[in-house]
C-alpha cells in the first residue's frame, strides 16, 4: 500500500459522519459485535456493514472473531500516522515526552482511560512495506528495538518459557526509572509470523502491582512487499495498562499507536520519527 493511497483511504473513512460516530462508539467501548453498534445507530444492518467496511479497508476497525462472535476493535495506529506525517513535526513532542514520563514516574495513576473497562483486548495493526523477517528482527532484536519508540533495548530468548524484559535507557533512568521497565515472557515463538507473550510495565509500583498482560503479535505477508503487523493486549484485570497502552493517557507517551507508528517509519525511511530517546 503505497503511503498516498494508505493516507487517501484513512481520510475517506474519516470524511463520513456516521463512520466517525462509529469510531467514537468504539472508543467508548471497544470489541462491539454488528449487533451492538447496529442498535446505536439509525441505519439498517446493510448500512452499518458498509459502513464498517470502509473503515477496515482504511485499517481504522479490525474486526477479530471471538467465540462464535466477530467483535470491531477500533485501531488508533492509522490516526497517529496522520499525527506524525503532518501534525508531530509541528510540535514540541521530545520535551512533552519527557515530561509526560516524569509525570507519569512521580504521579502513579489511579484511574482508568477514557474507554470503558470492559475493553479487555486493544487491536492495533499497521502495514509496512517491509518482509516478515525485518519485522520480526526489529520486534525482536535489541539492536533495532532501541532504534525506535521508547528506545528500549529489548531483550528475548525466544522459546516457550524464555524471559522478556525492556531495559530502560539514560534518558528514562534520569527520571527515575528502574533498570527493567517491562517484563515478561515467551508463551509462544514462531519466526517471521508470530509471538506470544506476557508483558507488564515496571515504571512505578501500581503497574508493577498489576498481572502479567499478554501480548500477540502477528505478522502477515501480503502482495506488493508489504508485510501487515497487528497487535492483540489482553489487559484484562490491569486498568493501567489498558490506559496507557491506548494511547489515550498523556503518561504512556503514546502507547502502542507510537510504538508502531514509529516503526512503520523506521523500516522504510531508516528513520525513526524521534531522533533521540525519550
Amino acid at each position: 500500500m503505497p503511503e498516498d493511497d494508505g493516507f487517501a483511504a484513512i481520510f475517506r473513512g474519516l470524511a463520513d459522519p456516521t463512520r466517525r460516530l462509529l469510531l467514537d462508539r468504539l472508543l467508548a467501548r471497544d470489541g462491539q459485535t454488528l449487533t451492538e453498534l447496529e442498535a446505536e445507530l439509525d441505519m439498517t444492518r446493510f448500512g452499518v456493514m458498509k459502513h464498517l467496511k470502509v473503515l477496515e479497508d482504511a485499517g481504522l476497525v479490525v474486526s477479530r472473531k471471538q467465540g462464535r462472535v466477530r467483535r470491531h476493535h477500533l485501531n488508533p495506529v492509522p490516526i497517529r500516522l496522520i499525527h506524525d506525517r503532518w501534525i508531530g513535526k509541528y510540535t514540541e513532542r521530545r520535551a512533552a515526552a519527557l515530561a509526560d514520563l516524569k509525570t507519569a514516574l512521580e504521579a502513579p495513576m489511579t484511574g482508568p482511560g477514557t474507554r470503558e473497562d470492559t475493553a479487555t483486548t486493544q487491536v492495533f495493526r499497521v502495514h509496512i512495506k517491509a518482509t516478515p523477517e525485518q519485522v520480526w528482527a526489529a520486534i525482536t532484536t535489541p539492536e533495532w528495538t532501541e532504534r525506535y519508540g521508547y528506545r528500549t533495548a529489548s531483550e528475548y530468548d525466544l522459546r516457550p518459557g524464555g524471559t522478556f524484559r525492556s531495559l530502560a535507557n539514560d534518558g528514562m533512568k534520569a527520571f527515575g526509572a528502574p533498570d527493567v521497565v517491562v517484563e515478561g515472557e515467551v508463551v509462544e515463538a514462531d519466526p517471521p509470523r508470530r509471538l506470544v507473550q506476557t508483558w507488564r510495565m515496571l515504571f512505578e509500583p501500581g503497574q508493577a502491582a498489576e498481572p502479567f498482560t499478554r501480548v500477540t503479535w502477528e505478522i502477515d505477508e501480503l502482495p506488493g512487499g508489504l508485510a501487515r503487523l497487528t497487535v492483540v493486549h489482553d489487559v484484562e484485570g490491569a486498568p493501567l495498562h489498558a490506559a496507557l497502552i491506548s494511547g489515550e493517557t498523556l503518561q504512556g507517551g503514546g502507547g502502542w499507536p507510537f510504538i508502531l507508528s514509529d516503526l512503520k517509519s523506521l523500516l522504510e525511511t531508516g528513520t525513526a520519527h524521534m531522533s533521540e530517546p525519550v
